[in-house]
């Protein structure tokens, strides 16, 4: 688990840069794969238990297209700004009402942020719902499969819905008809 041991924290204002090897990501090649390093920097201020967080998350990521199922790699650069106070601070708040602040809040447990879930959660929100290679990506034919990126099929590129088959043939003898 990589964590930052806030026991160690001793000014006011520090920072701190670290680099990760992609294997501590394995966990989450199920929606990507870290390809890179991944490089956390960040600027910790320190008032009583509270940390104020403002830094960045930067590594590459191979993402499967979301049109043509080929992988791809995406740089990505993450900036994050957050706030963590202990836990235990939550569960003795009173009910209030939601502030701006609320939205970048954190928690953090035993006197450590854990730095693996801040990059994962930075590294998930970073990747797009449906990742594309390129916005000019055309995608699989939709009858054999063909990758219209690297090539053309003799398909018919006309599809017609099966379930409107009646109507047409109505319509089709209608027209005779007159």
């Amino acid at each position: 688990m990589l964590t930052l041991s806030l026991a160690r924290v001793r000014t006011v204002h520090e920072r701190f840069d670290r680099t990760y090897q992609p294997d501590v990501f394995v966990e989450d090649r199920e929606t990507f794969t870290v390809t890179d390093p991944v490089r956390l920097g960040f600027d910790l201020s320190k008032d009583d238990e509270r940390f104020h967080l403002v830094g960045q998350v930067q590594t590459a990521v191979e993402l499967s297209c979301s049109r043509c199922l080929e992988p791809f790699r995406m740089p990505l650069d993450v900036p994050f700004d957050l706030r963590y106070q202990p836990r235990r601070a939550a569960a003795d708040a009173v009910e209030r009402e939601v502030q701006e602040d609320d939205f970048s809040a954190a928690f953090y447990d035993d006197e450590a942020i854990d730095l693996g879930q801040l990059m994962r959660e930075r590294l998930y929100l970073a990747v797009p719902m449906k990742p594309l290679c390129t916005d000019a990506c055309r995608g699989l034919c939709p009858q054999c499969g063909t990758n219209w990126n690297k090539g053309s099929c003799g398909c018919a590129q006309d599809w017609e819905d099966p379930r409107f088959a009646t109507l047409r043939t109505l319509r089709d003898s209608e027209r005779n008809d007159h």
